[in-house]
């Protein structure tokens, strides 16, 4: 830990160490799967996003909570290997986020985790200096209340605000109305919204909170966002997909690059999209952070999916 000011992306919000674990063929109920390996790697939203943030040249400050085993040691050596600034607290007698991931033929990943409720970052552990000097905050939501503390500082500094929301958390509405951009999980909008029409989901959802910008990731499908006025799709890349583990940590990373570095709309989506789809090349969540120039040779280069949306915007 530091106590340097300058910093451009502060994270608040979930690690987790990763078993990951490949298999051949997905495993049927009451079946026996034989794996070859299992690897146990550090991940998390907010802190796979920080990590990726400092690959890419960007100050990077990390706020979370672990227990007192040795997955709290492999978090803080890879932060410390990094060179993310950390504030982080410890609970005695009390085990890591976890997660258990099995990833299919496919590369396509499930994930089974472990949560204990004495890792919830509680809103007094935080101080405002540690948000306010930041040039972007990215929350993932889980803690709720501790975000929303987080979030209203940054809104009152003027610091843009994002959140990776992957579940509909208690409390959560009130924390989305000082969100800036919203990118979610596909089926939240539509979980949001009572709607199941994807972009009408967006719009309501966009609406009610009016965040500046409000997308879904769609996974192969790439991402569909909406700022008020217009809506932005961008395609995914076609890679070899050896794990999707991640893929939203780094899109969401990826998008406060180009966030601060002031790319239009289009451009920014269609980065994310790009880090995202090359860190699924590679098992874990932050196996495949590649550098900028690998990330903009992929948009130069690499064929799309097909498009789902017929929305366009031009790049800018």
């Amino acid at each position: 830990m530091t106590g340097g000011p300058n910093i451009d992306v502060v994270g608040v919000g979930l690690n987790a160490t990763d078993t990951l674990i490949p298999l051949h063929e997905y495993p049927a109920r009451g079946s026996k799967v034989e794996f070859e390996s299992a690897s146990i790697l550090p991940g998390g939203q907010v802190a796979s996003a920080m990590v990726a943030c400092q690959t890419w040249g960007l100050r990077t400050r990390y706020i979370g909570k672990f227990g007192d085993d040795y997955a709290a040691q492999l978090h803080r050596a890879a932060f410390a290997r990094a060179g993310v600034e950390t504030h982080l607290f410890t609970v005695p007698g009390c085990p890591s986020h976890q997660s258990f991931i099995l990833i299919d033929a496919d590369g396509e990943r499930t994930v089974l985790r472990r949560h204990d409720e004495r890792l919830a970052l509680q809103p007094a552990e935080l101080q405002r200096e540690w948000i306010t000097p930041a040039s972007a905050l990215l929350l993932d939501c889980l803690d709720t209340a501790a975000a929303s503390i987080a979030a209203g500082w940054a809104r009152a500094a003027k610091i843009p605000v994002i959140a990776d929301l992957d579940d509909l958390y208690p409390g959560i509405d009130a924390l989305l109305s000082n969100i800036d951009y919203l990118i979610a999980s596909n089926d939240i909008p539509g979980r949001v919204a009572a709607e199941s029409d994807l972009p009408k989901a967006i719009q309501v959802v966009q609406k009610k909170f009016a965040n500046k910008l409000t997308a879904a990731t769609l996974g192969h499908d790439g991402v569909l966002a909406f700022d008020g006025f217009q809506f932005f799709y961008s395609p995914a890349f076609n890679v070899h997909v050896a794990d999707t583990t991640g893929a939203g940590d780094i899109f969401h990373a990826a998008f406060i690059y180009a966030l601060l570095q002031n790319w239009s709309t289009p451009r920014q989506l269609e980065f994310a999209c790009a880090a995202a789809a090359l860190n699924c090349t590679v098992v874990g969540a932050r196996g495949g952070i590649r550098p900028i120039y690998e990330i903009e040779n992929l948009i130069a280069t690499c064929p799309r999916h097909p498009s789902v949306y017929n929305f366009s915007a031009q790049k800018g």
